[in-house]
């Protein structure tokens, strides 16, 4: 029986309906818009994962530290050259039967060089680990600088983006200062 693979719309519009595998080495789709240039659609109602992107190395050979899959952001810069922005990918970081461990890295352009930003081993989650000068912030409800690290003076501040000390620890205005550090033992109420 007859099957069909590929639909191609009499409109022009030029979107091609894939029904079965693509095997190529290497395929680009251009356009000169700001239009998605691949979707994938799903139209099953259940309620599992879908529809799925899934970069799969299938070596014949593989080996821990292998770059398992990686996506990259590219843009050009303003001589016209086209500069990874950001990088994202995993290596397989133990590929033995029963115990494997993989990492995950994200990398970002600053200075004109990618950093490493977040490392996830299996053994640490690491910011910043090319050690430049990049503040590290997490914010609360209430307070922008819930735990603010300053990367270039080595100073952690807790409450404020500007600490003056190795360990800052600030109250906002008009809070009850008392407790502000506490340091308790396993019993928290102090028996």
């Amino acid at each position: 029986t007859d099957t069909t693979h590929i639909t191609l719309p009499r409109d022009g519009s030029g979107a091609a309906t894939f029904s079965s595998t693509i095997a190529a080495g290497a395929a680009t789709f251009t356009t000169a818009d700001n239009t998605n240039q691949l979707t994938l659609v799903s139209t099953d109602a259940d309620a599992n994962a879908g529809p799925n992107l899934n970069l799969r190395r299938n070596s014949a050979s593989p080996a821990d530290g292998d770059l398992t899959g990686q996506l990259t952001f590219t843009n050009n810069n303003d001589a016209g050259e086209g500069t990874d922005y950001a990088t994202m990918y995993a290596v397989s970081a133990d590929v033995s039967d029963g115990s494997e461990d993989a990492a995950f890295y994200i990398k970002t352009m600053s200075a004109g060089t990618l950093r490493q930003r977040i490392s996830l081993t299996d053994t640490a989650t690491v910011f910043n680990e090319d050690s430049i000068d990049l503040d590290f912030r997490v914010e609360s409800d209430g307070d922008a600088n819930m735990l603010f690290v300053d990367g270039g003076n080595n100073r952690v501040g807790v409450g404020t983006n500007a600490p003056n000390a190795t360990l800052e620890v600030r109250c906002p205005a008009g809070v009850n200062q008392t407790g502000t550090i506490r340091i308790a033992g396993s019993n928290p109420n102090g028996d």
